[in-house]
């Protein structure tokens, strides 16, 4: 008995993909009062200490836990994800521009260190989070969304629900939300314990970035120049600072004068710094392409915007995804899949916050 249960579990250990079955088969490994098994075959006999088997057991365990799956939660948090969507729905229902910052909350957390929830961390003393980066301060937000997900989470499921999940998920929800594709959404994430301003200036794209500097700062996150295009597609949702386009529409040639003269009545040579424009000047709070046909008509509102079309290699990948909708969402989704696995933290690594914005214990 205690070898036909071994043997079945080795042979289904493949197929496990979430906790509940990890725990499920521990659970009967455990009951079996297994110490030593021995298998005969063609009169040789094989003894393995129970103690071998185990340690051998573990480190297979090891590889099926590090796996993301889309089904993780559905025996640990069957809820998880209606809550995340009715939340993020709400949230967007109240302001439509919530929709953007909840995708970039995302990207930002997943470029820096990984998908890990770090850009959800406030400063302690041990360390300055990335929330005053350059790229972050007065930009991110979207902060209380998560904060009122995560409350609600932990009423249901306490401590099984990471923040770097909440973040990767109501990323998606918003896309779809706002008339976008959708993606499957891998889970199983868990939570850093810490953050790195350093990290988030050195690592996240400019807004003052030349093309070069793009293909540079996706490629060292394992992103092709075509997926780096698509990505950057994100920006047909969403608003940008003054402070962020005034050179642009001030000193650059590369723009529609007509465009710019319009941006100019509410973005002044000087003042006027967090005065916003929409990235999208067309539907700005519908996921569409219509970002990719602003460019080719030379109405990028960012300088790394116009970029992607300004007589360089990147000027037939935007023509295509400005002739074809279709085609750009289905480039989008596969880079958001590859977003959401950069380096999560897995298994027994990190931990799965309480409270977004504090490790736990803190």
């Amino acid at each position: 008995m205690r070898m036909e249960l071994l043997i079945t579990a080795l042979k289904s250990f493949v197929f496990i993909n979430s906790a509940s079955s990890l725990i499920s088969l521990l659970d009967r490994l455990s009951n079996s009062n297994i110490l030593i098994f021995s298998i005969s075959l063609d009169r040789m006999a094989f003894s393995i200490s129970f103690a071998t088997f185990f340690f051998a057991f573990l480190a297979l365990l090891a590889v099926v836990v590090a796996q993301l799956s889309p089904n993780y939660y559905s025996s640990l948090c069957p809820t998880a994800l209606s809550i995340i969507k009715g939340a993020v729905s709400n949230a967007i229902s109240q302001e439509r521009r919530m929709g953007a910052s909840l995708l970039r909350l995302h990207f930002h957390d997943c470029f820096v260190n990984g998908c890990d929830g770090s850009i959800l961390l406030d400063d302690t003393t041990g360390f300055t989070g990335e929330k005053t980066a350059f790229p972050n301060a007065n930009s991110v937000r979207g902060f209380d969304v998560i904060d009122t997900i995560k409350t609600q989470l932990e009423s249901k499921c306490p401590g099984i629900v990471s923040c770097a999940d909440i973040l990767a998920v109501a990323a998606h929800d918003s896309v779809v939300a706002l008339g976008g594709t959708t993606w499957s959404v891998q889970l199983g994430r868990r939570d850093s314990t810490t953050a790195s301003l350093s990290a988030a200036n050195s690592e996240l794209p400019s807004p003052f970035s030349d093309l070069s500097d793009l293909i540079s700062a996706f490629s060292n996150k394992g992103f092709t120049a075509k997926e780096m295009v698509a990505l950057s597609g994100s920006h047909t949702i969403g608003r940008a600072r003054c402070t962020t386009f005034r050179t642009r529409i001030y000193n650059e040639t590369n723009i529609d004068a007509a465009f710019a003269s319009s941006l100019r009545k509410n973005c002044p040579s000087a003042g006027g710094d967090d005065n916003l424009a929409s990235l999208d000047t067309v539907m700005g709070d519908v996921f569409d392409n219509d970002y990719f046909k602003n460019l080719v008509s030379q109405k990028g509102l960012l300088h790394s915007d116009q970029q992607l079309f300004n007589n360089g290699s990147m000027d037939s990948q935007v023509n295509a995804y400005s002739l074809n909708s279709a085609t750009f969402f289905a480039d989008f989704a596969k880079a958001m899949v590859m977003m959401g696995n950069l380096s999560p933290l897995t298994g027994s690594s990190g931990e799965v916050r309480t409270n977004c914005r504090n490790i736990n214990g803190s």
